[in-house]
């Protein structure tokens, strides 16, 4: 994982590094944390399967609700 490679490299604690992250990159999260790789996948599986057949033309995105502008 990127995170714990950065964490690993400044000798940092992996959670500690991600606080920092959000604090400075995404603080609006709403999440207050990092997508996991199994929400990811969720959102994989549902858009390959039939309870997608009605979304079209949207931009799904799994960032935790992190909202800088809307356009």
């Amino acid at each position: 994982m990127f995170l714990e490679q950065i964490a690993q490299e400044r000798g940092i604690d992996l959670k500690k590094i991600e606080a920092e992250i959000l604090k400075s990159l995404r603080p609006s999260s709403l999440l207050k944390r990092m997508a996991t790789s199994e929400e990811v996948a969720n959102l994989v599986v549902y858009l390959c399967g039939e309870p997608a057949s009605a979304t079209t033309g949207a931009a799904l995105r799994v960032d935790g609700g992190v909202v800088r502008a809307v356009t």
